[in-house]
């Protein structure tokens, strides 16, 4: 008889385990916890909402800005660039500026430079034979002017500029009034980081073009420029169809009146070979040099 009367023991204290007091207090507990979790996903809801909001009006707000932004045209003149056109391309086109429009001057190149280019979404003008990078920078002047660009950002198609800076040169122009906006935005290297022969000749470059138009011009062979609509109607009627355009191109500005501005930009050297022939670059650097020592003392009309 002993081992019912355990049994039931057991069996009572296993009643009184859960005596209806307890039984509420954990239904209270469970309820609690569930609007914890509620009141939690609800805040959390809430929040992505409001944060979504605000992104929205941001995304307006920059809509809004770049739908005011002047049209800007980007000119890439190419010479047999097939191996790094396209990735230089796909880098610019992801900028995000809707007035960007690319043109891409091949000029002359043999290989399928131009083919990569189309692909790549720029617009491509080919002019044959090769006439010289003078030349494709005023036939894209004359494509983009047409088009009604407001300014014309040049780069190289060699990987040597580098597209992420363009806003700083978007920054110093300016979208303000069109009278304050500066004609010409240079891209200033650091020739320390230049082998030394190019170091070199670009000081003496840089010393002998200041002493030729009277003020200090750290940095005159830069092709990573920003052109402002009036100093590339007014650089049309040069018959310079090589490198020298560039430099001829400052002693324009001058002539003007118009006013140059110069942002700092990487020095990039990739190891592809250079299209310029060092004794005739010379030669044409002498001849530009002298020219500009004259042209500087009258004004453009």
């Amino acid at each position: 008889m002993a081992v019912p009367e355990i049994i039931s023991d057991s069996a009572q204290l296993s009643r009184s385990a859960w005596h209806p007091e307890m039984q509420d207090t954990a239904l209270q507990i469970a309820i609690a916890f569930v609007l914890t979790f509620l009141v939690v996903l609800i805040a959390r809801y809430v929040l992505l909402l409001w944060l979504s909001y605000l992104q929205h009006i941001e995304n307006r707000g920059r809509d809004a800005e770049c739908t005011h932004q002047p049209p800007v045209t980007i000119l890439v003149p190419v010479y047999n660039e097939e191996t790094v056109i396209a990735p230089a391309l796909r880098s610019l086109l992801e900028l995000r500026y809707p007035a960007f429009h690319v043109i891409v001057v091949d000029d002359g190149s043999t290989d399928s430079s131009a083919d990569r280019a189309r692909d790549a979404g720029a617009e491509v003008v080919e002019q044959r034979p090769n006439q010289g990078k003078g030349m494709a920078l005023r036939t894209g002047f004359r494509r983009a002017l047409a088009d009604g660009a407001d300014a014309i950002v040049t780069l190289d198609g060699d990987g040597q500029h580098d597209p992420a800076e363009i806003p700083a040169f978007l920054a110093a122009w300016g979208s303000d009034e069109r009278s304050t906006r500066p004609d010409l935005v240079i891209g200033r290297r650091s020739f320390h980081s230049m082998p030394a022969v190019r170091r070199l000749s670009n000081e003496l470059g840089r010393i002998a073009f200041s002493w030729a138009v009277g003020r200090p011009i750290p940095d005159n062979q830069s092709g990573y420029r920003l052109v402002s609509r009036r100093l590339a109607e007014a650089t049309l009627a040069s018959d310079e169809p090589g490198f020298a355009f560039e430099v001829e191109q400052i002693t324009t500005c001058i002539r003007m009146g118009g006013t140059i501005a110069w942002v700092p930009i990487r020095t990039i050297y990739a190891g592809a070979p250079s299209h310029v022939r060092p004794i005739a670059h010379l030669r044409e650097f002498v001849r530009i040099v002298r020219q500009a020592r004259r042209d500087v003392r009258r004004p453009l009309a």
